[in-house]
């Protein structure tokens, strides 16, 4: 059942293994180090490479992994118990030799692990469930009814009668004494007897009469007219008159058309000391935490001879910071710290399923680790989950946009960057700072205005185009400007107008082709099979999803439904997918940062560029040792 086993440590020296096909496994174990052990995702336990299922073991005190392959097809409900089993077995037998580090290759565990594997097999199927087995037509209940039990008696409905009696309450007391009816009293005058043996009398049923022919007579009683009060009369619907929105005398001064004369349009100067800022790499990102927490010292104890009482700390994890030992860890010494470590993420606006999944895979690479004198647990987590963060937000791969646009250069062919996202993200404004970061290191480039659904899309990207060309004006000998925008107007195929604009950037000789997309919910179907649409007829070099650094678990929605949707959508066995990721609005969160780790994590793509303000400039690179020394406090 089992197509490999293997133990190996996490330096990458295979101390035993197990093989029963002919297969190569040697890519499906490396995409689970560089996946899930080197991305800290092991809190499931499993992994699914091609037509392959792997379920691995860490073994934390001796940096031990121990991994099973067997086709994801089979259901092996034994697996888990047989990691556990031959974990424990390969523990007891090499001890010493472990303690040691004289790890060899040669070990001799054939015999123990076949002993292992067949009881393991045994137990699975003890524990397997036998499926139920259909009666009989003899051990069925229909069988036994015979002719004569299907006869009624009156015997049965008085004892049906009874039982329904029980049912609604009545008192069992009285249910053997049979019930008299209540016969009306006889008055003893004959006269006034509405009842003679049981039947109306005769003056009874006349005087009965009587009263029905006058009620008949004189017809239903009236109810009284309630006075209604007038409804009040419809009024129209009134517009809303705003303040400060001035008159019709004010409509000639805000006109911007195209067809108005140039004399009367008035420009704001082009701010000229921003030029020259953004030449060469994006700037590393600067991230100050406010937070008034004191980071806990780890410092060791003094003397024992000489105890001092311990400092209060405000940090985090202050409260476990009396947890010292020279134990090896286990699950319940951790879940205290693991919890505070969950709100205090979801606090820094981390989605809820990701910190409990970095909780969980905090927890099995910890679990059987061994502290040392003066480690605590609260310390020891806390490291752990640094460097597990710092490990998440960098890339990789780098993206290297400077340097691919000028290998495509050479080539003679455009670098194009699609960007996509969510309505009112900020995709239009951070292409714009992109762009002014292109120029200032002397690329031309052409913005596709691709967004043909929302109203004033492509004006805004004229008027940066303008402003972007007044900062970087042509040069003398030269009438070539740095940017120039390809536009074909609104309702057009946005697929189309893309194509069009990476040949006309061809032609023209642009460097680079910045392709704005209309924003769209992760929900809507149409827009999200028009932008699969655009992004495999035209295939861009880099696509780029543009997010708010304000968002939390819709992040993760958001993320996770567009690479679906470009993947469903694109008809394609290796559809291009989003290639890494614009973080907006990282001004307006303080340290909340946490929308970064859970882009970062759920995608497993880089942050390239993060937008901290409204200007040009206001554009820089991930650190990820500032975001998450902000995370941490």
């Amino acid at each position: 059942m089992l197509d490999l086993f293997t133990i190996f440590s996490k330096g990458g020296i295979v101390l035993w293994y197990f093989q029963s096909t002919a297969q190569i496994f040697t890519p499906s174990v490396n995409a689970l180090i560089k996946s899930v052990i080197l991305q800290e995702r092991t809190g499931n336990q499993s992994f699914e490479h091609e037509n392959l299922r792997l379920q691995y073991k860490l073994d934390n005190e001796f940096d031990l992994v121990f991994v099973v392959a067997y086709q994801k097809i089979l259901q092996l409900s034994y697996v888990d118990k047989f990691l556990n089993d031959i974990h424990l077995e390969f523990r007891d037998r090499f001890k010493n030799d472990l303690q040691k580090s004289s790890w060899f290759s040669n070990y001799e565990f054939s015999k123990p692990y076949q002993r292992t594997l067949t009881l393991a097999e045994q137990w699975g199927k003890s524990q397997a469930k036998i499926p139920k087995q259909m009666r009989t037509f003899d051990e069925s209940f229909k069988s036994k009814k015979t002719v004569a039990s299907m006869i009624e008696r009156k015997d049965d409905n008085k004892d049906s009668k009874k039982q329904n009696k029980k049912k609604k309450g009545t008192n069992v007391a009285d249910e053997g004494q049979p019930k008299t009816q209540e016969v009306p009293k006889v008055p003893d005058s004959p006269k006034a007897a509405p009842f003679l043996n049981g039947e109306l009398n005769e003056d009874t049923m006349l005087a009965n009469r009587m009263k029905l022919v006058q009620k008949m007579a004189t017809g239903p009683k009236k109810k009284a007219d309630k006075q209604k009060s007038p409804k009040p009369e419809k009024v129209g619907k009134k517009p809303r008159v705003w303040e400060l929105s001035g008159t019709n005398k004010d409509v000639a001064n805000l006109e911007r058309t195209k067809d108005k004369p140039e004399e009367s349009r008035e420009y704001v100067a082009a701010d000229t000391t921003i030029i020259g800022q953004m030449k060469g790499g994006i700037r590393d990102l600067e991230v100050e935490s406010d937070s008034e927490e004191d980071e806990e010292s780890d410092e060791p104890e003094v003397q024992q001879y000489k105890p001092q009482t311990p400092k209060k700390s405000g940090g985090v994890f202050s409260m476990f910071k009396s947890l010292v030992g020279n134990k090896s860890l286990k699950e319940e010494d951790m879940q205290p710290v693991l919890e505070k470590l969950k709100d205090h993420l979801i606090a820094k606006n981390v989605a809820t399923d990701i910190a409990q999944k970095l909780c969980d895979s905090i927890c099995v690479k910890l679990e059987g680790k061994v502290l040392g004198t003066f480690e605590s647990v609260s310390s020891t987590v806390k490291a752990t989950l640094t460097d597990a963060l710092v490990q998440i937000l960098s890339p990789k791969r780098r993206v290297d946009i400077l340097r691919d646009a000028i290998e495509a250069k050479k080539q003679k062919k455009p670098y194009v960057m699609a960007f996509c996202g969510v309505n009112g993200v900020g995709k239009s404004t951070n292409l714009a700072k992109i762009c002014f970061w292109l120029i200032e290191n002397n690329f031309r480039v052409l913005i596709a205005a691709c967004d043909t659904f929302r109203a004033g899309a492509v004006e805004q990207l004229r008027t940066h185009m303008r402003h972007l060309n007044a900062l970087h004006p042509p040069e003398k000998h030269s009438n070539l400007t740095m940017v120039q925008l390809y536009e074909k107007g609104y309702g057009k195929d946005a697929a189309g107008i893309a194509m069009e604009a990476i040949n006309y950037a061809r032609d023209a000789h642009f460097d680079i082709v910045l392709i704005d997309t209309a924003g769209r919910m992760q929900d809507n179907e149409p827009l999200m099979r028009a932008l699969a649409k655009l992004i495999k007829v035209n295939e861009p070099d880099l696509v780029l999803f543009v997010g708010e650094a304000l968002v939390g678990n819709e992040a993760v929605d958001q993320l996770v439904k567009f690479n679906q949707a470009l993947a469903d959508y694109s008809s394609s066995t290796n559809p291009h997918i989003i290639d890494g990721i614009v973080l907006t609005k990282f001004d307006t969160i303080d340290d909340k940062v946490g929308a970064a780790i859970s882009m970062t994590y759920i995608t497993g793509q880089p942050i390239v560029f993060v937008g901290t303000g409204q200007t040009y400039t206001d554009l820089k690179s991930l650190n990820a040792k500032a975001v998450v020394h902000a995370l941490m406090k």
